[in-house]
């Protein structure tokens, strides 16, 4: 039996996996955002709920372990961040820990459970607040020991100019210190930026796409770059990673219309030629961090 954990910003989800296709959800609780001490009595609340000792415990978290130090970034919960979270964990709780970034979590339950059943390389994209991705090749999460790969909202990569005509796009500055990521438009934030930069209006994501549906000119025009921003660097993720299938999450996946535009502009970038849907929408809509975290620690304690 495994307990699985989504840690997020305001609440910790857990869950009980004993296979995949028996993972149970055990509700959630206040995460400990600036008391370690609280943070482990948080786990060990969960752990104290079952009857049964667990395997192991597998984290679902929006941070990144590296892979040199083990040691987590996690911005949005100071009180593990910058910790070998998973070390620290073992020695206060008495059981293997295991932790993986939540997009990588996503793409898991995406593979096994979800619109990526079938396919041998399943590259998973959020397109939520922000940017982020994950990769699962035969079954098995590229990174299992922590690591970056996935992560194609960040790096200087985006077109200086885009749409039809085409129009400037500055290089705008990222979070992660670098100009010109992906995620600078990528996401629902980055989208009001572009519409901002474009146009000079701050309008909230949903009504900038609630007008281009209605065929108002502006966010017409703004959607129209927005995809031809995004595309080429989804297309040259699919290019690399040898991606046959790109389940999309996060609020902006909820927009079908987008995707298929995404789709339609991916598609027609990429080398190997596809007949089918190739950025669909994601099936795991309920707790996929969840989900593929219990997932990975299943693989784990039977590998």
């Amino acid at each position: 039996m495994i307990i699985s954990l989504d840690i997020g910003g305001s609440a910790i989800k857990g869950g009980i996996a004993r296979s995949e296709t028996d993972i149970v959800p055990m509700g959630r609780r206040p995460t400990p955002k600036d008391d370690f001490a609280a943070f482990a009595e948080t786990i060990r609340s969960f752990i104290a709920e079952t009857s049964e000792t667990p395997s192991c415990l597998a984290f679902s978290i929006a941070g990144v372990v590296d892979p040199d130090t083990q040691r987590l970034t996690c911005a949005n919960i100071p009180c593990i961040h910058n910790r070998s979270l998973a070390a620290d964990l073992e020695a206060e709780l008495g059981f293997p820990v295991l932790i993986a970034n939540d997009a990588d979590c996503f793409t898991m339950a995406e593979a096994e459970l979800g619109a990526g059943r079938g396919h041998r390389i399943v590259f998973g994209a959020i397109l939520g607040t922000g940017v982020g991705g994950g990769l699962v090749s035969d079954g098995r999460l590229v990174n299992a020991s922590g690591g970056f790969a996935g992560e194609w909202g960040h790096g200087p990569i985006l077109a200086c100019e885009a749409g039809n005509p085409p129009v400037k796009i500055p290089a705008l500055p990222c979070g992660c210190g670098q100009k010109g990521c992906v995620d600078t438009v990528g996401g629902a934030r980055g989208l009001e930026r572009l519409h901002k930069t474009l146009h000079d209006l701050d309008f909230p994501s949903e009504e900038i796409i609630a007008q281009w549906r209605r065929g108002e000119e502006k966010a017409t025009n703004t959607i129209d770059v927005y995809t031809d921003l995004v595309a080429s660097p989804l297309a040259l993720t699919v290019n690399i990673t040898g991606a046959t299938i790109v389940p999309v999450g996060g609020g902006l996946s909820n927009v079908e219309p987008l995707l298929a535009e995404l789709d339609k502009a991916v598609r027609g970038r990429t080398l190997r030629r596809f007949d089918r849907p190739l950025i669909v929408r994601s099936e795991c809509r309920l707790e996929p961090g969840l989900i593929g975290a219990a997932l990975l620690g299943l693989k784990a304690v039977a590998a």
